[in-house]
């Protein structure tokens, strides 16, 4: 587990008793310290009261929207890592969601090693945001920071100053789904056209990608946007 050897506290947010026993009994069998809430009201006066290190959110609670949760809490200058639980119809409250700040979403239903995969990244992505890391290796794919080199199985690729600044944003959140707008607004200052994003994707597939159709690193969350494969 990230972090020290004290049990890493997570903060379950969910109005389903059953979905809140199977999260408790899972977490805490991988050794994280379960802390349970069944609405807003009562996550926010947990989050009043002590300190958690990851929050796994249902958006679609009885009182408070999840989104008016991780709207506060980014408007309070939070860095707390929020896992948004969705159904597999919200695609809207996916995309809000990230763009208010959550760092990452998963659907209901789903399998505990997903979760704790998303949580991991999650921890992961906030103790690295202090400092860039100078290198990114993901397979055969590498990135040297400090020297602008891209290589694939050892072979240096050459992008265009675009694909390289958009391999980079995506290399910077590795792990992580960033959404067209987010994308769009940090590259073009939001006034491109997504389709405008898709070929440049498209292009730095076809550069990077054993196999561009099925790709390997940069990862397709559909309606939603882009995740770069987590590094080695």
């Amino acid at each position: 587990m990230i972090g020290s050897t004290a049990p890493m506290k997570v903060l379950v947010v969910d109005d389903e008793p059953a979905i809140r026993r199977f999260l408790r009994a899972s977490l805490t069998a991988q050794g994280y310290q379960v802390i349970e809430a069944e609405d807003g009201t009562g996550a926010l006066e947990h989050l009043r009261r002590s300190t958690v290190d990851i929050l796994v959110l249902d958006l679609g609670l009885p009182d408070i929207n999840g989104l008016e949760i991780i709207e506060r809490l980014r408007n309070q200058g939070s860095p707390l890592p929020i896992i948004v639980l969705s159904s597999r119809t919200d695609e809207t409250g996916k995309v809000t969601a990230l763009d208010l700040g959550a760092d990452d979403y998963i659907t209901k239903p789903f399998g505990i090693e997903e979760l704790l995969a998303r949580i991991r990244t999650a921890l992961r992505h906030r103790l690295q945001q202090e400092g860039e890391q100078p290198l990114f290796r993901c397979g055969e794919l590498s990135m040297n920071l400090v020297r602008r080199i891209v290589a694939v199985g050892g072979n240096e690729v050459k992008l265009t100053p675009r694909e390289y600044d958009l391999l980079r944003l995506l290399v910077a959140h590795a792990g992580k789904v960033l959404t067209h707008k987010f994308i769009l607004r940090e590259l073009w200052g939001g006034d491109a056209d997504v389709q405008y994003l898709r070929v440049y994707i498209r292009a730095l597939r076809q550069k990077i990608e054993p196999g561009p159709e099925q790709p390997h690193y940069i990862l397709t969350e559909q309606g939603v946007g882009y995740r770069m494969r987590s590094p080695d």
